[in-house]
């Protein structure tokens, strides 16, 4: 089965660099969720998250294997900041579209907090998904375009899961 998360973690860029490379992930997609207004773009997306919208392969891949390498791949004890991006924007954010989701994201924040990788609690929301906006084209694959290109993401540990 195909089916979609959606998650923030700072800059959407180092996340889909990243993810697209994992198990199970079929596409990747850049984008806005979680704000005030419609149509978001990249100079006006109050209260939006950058947001990575993963298409992924059931059979192949979990939601939790991908909670597993989202919680590894960015600091998700900093509130509305990863690296050297600060805001709103910026938050570390699970978007559930079920209950399902929602308790398993719960779940795995329970287990992230007792693992003791990280020197403070975990500052990610939950926020249902109200609606996922696309970014501009020039945010999509922007690594593979451009390389040596900023991003603050990068395996900091290994699995949670092992």
């Amino acid at each position: 089965m195909i089916r979609k998360a959606v998650f923030a973690g700072g800059c959407f860029w180092g996340m889909e660099e990243l993810f697209r490379a994992r198990p199970g992930v079929i596409d990747t997609e850049c984008g806005y969720a979680g704000g005030e207004n419609e149509n978001p773009t990249y100079e006006n997306h109050p209260g939006h998250a950058e947001v990575l919208q993963i298409e992924y392969d059931t059979e192949t891949a979990s939601f939790r294997d991908l909670l597993d390498f989202f919680f590894c791949i960015h600091d998700p004890t900093t509130l509305n900041r990863q690296g050297n991006d600060k805001g709103t924007a910026y938050r570390s954010a699970i978007f559930f579209v079920s209950a399902e989701e929602r308790e398993e994201a719960e779940s795995f924040i329970e287990l992230v907090n007792a693992s003791a990788r990280w020197p403070a609690s975990v500052a990610t929301s939950l926020e249902p998904l109200e609606t996922f906006y696309p970014a501009e084209d020039y945010h999509q694959d922007y690594l593979e375009k451009q390389p040596n290109g900023y991003t603050c993401h990068f395996v900091r540990f290994e699995s949670y899961l092992s």
